[in-house]
């Protein structure tokens, strides 16, 4: 893998070049090409490429070209019906790739996404840096009680202390491994002459899944907005959350109008079936009749609703 002083370098390259073109830019985003968000230890979030912007939404929606003579209020009230009503083919126009470093069991989480074009870094062809996630102590927490894929509760400080070294410990002893079968230490100098190592798809498995990888991750601005409904969720595992906070800050710089909508349609609504429906109407009259079929989660979240 390249060293950091020779991507970064690169990357300030990248950025140094200023290329003319006839296609719809948006210059919050232009200012930010290339450019890595840190994220959690050694992770990182940077756009490469983008296609259209709001306007291109509006244009696909309406099949015309160019801006035309439509009012900047009205390409609001249209995106924002557009996305009321679920229409998604004028969104699945804009696309938008980003390369990203991430932990492999945050990836193996993402990868679940199949609506986007992935090109991994593969451990194949090359090897991987000896970095690996480690968990800040207020993020190490129990088995949720109530959520069977999620954490909750709080550690005393001899767990927390315990539990952290065993993660650092293992992920060390994962690489010493990975070192010793490749037989080449973290400059790729041969260990010892007279062995010849193990090639490097085998010598992998010895991995932890808190290493890191990479790829690039283009997706169609529709679907990219789902998978921020789900990771940017309060429910949603941190790990893989702390990434969907920063591209919600990407999303917003390149379709403001859409992310305005996208807040106030998805994020800041909640679907309601036909039984919290009548259990609504029952709270509007103040008779509080619970419909059996009615979900705890449903049921919650209305109750919190109207304070109940």
């Amino acid at each position: 893998m390249k060293k950091k002083n020779q991507i970064k370098t690169e990357i300030e390259k990248l950025r140094s070049n200023n290329f003319t073109t006839k296609r719809a830019t948006v210059n919050a985003l232009e200012k930010i090409l290339y450019k890595s968000f840190k994220i959690l230890d050694h992770g990182f979030v940077r756009v490469i490429d983008y296609m259209g912007n709001d306007s291109s939404i509006v244009q696909a929606a309406r099949v015309s070209y160019g801006k035309g003579t439509k009012k900047l209020n009205q390409d609001k009230n249209l995106i924002n019906y557009l996305i009321s009503h679920r229409h998604s083919t004028p969104f699945e126009m804009n696309e938008i790739k980003f390369h990203i470093k991430l932990p492999i069991f945050v990836a193996r989480q993402w990868i679940r996404h199949r609506t986007a074009n992935v090109n991994e870094y593969s451990a194949r062809y090359s090897i991987l840096d000896k970095e690996f996630y480690i968990p800040k102590n207020a993020n190490l927490k129990p088995q949720s009680k109530y959520n069977n894929q999620g954490r909750s509760g709080e550690l005393s400080n001899e767990e927390i202390k315990n539990y952290s070294k065993i993660l650092k410990d293992n992920s060390k002893i994962g690489f010493e491994n990975y070192s010793k079968l490749l037989n080449e230490d973290e400059s790729g100098k041969i260990i010892d002459d007279s062995k010849k190592g193990l090639a490097r798809e085998l010598s992998r498995m010895t991995l932890p899944l808190n290493a890191y990888t990479q790829w690039y991750w283009k997706i169609d601005l529709h679907n990219l907005m789902h998978f921020l409904s789900l990771r940017f969720d309060p429910h949603a595992q941190y790990e893989i959350r702390v990434y969907a906070e920063v591209m919600m800050e990407i999303l917003k710089k390149w379709v403001p109008l859409t992310y305005e909508s996208f807040l106030s349609n998805r994020l800041n609504s909640i679907t309601m079936s036909s039984h919290g429906i009548e259990y609504i109407k029952s709270l509007i009259k103040r008779r509080k009749r619970v419909p059996k079929n009615i979900s705890k989660r449903e049921l919650e979240t209305i109750n919190k609703l109207f304070n109940c």
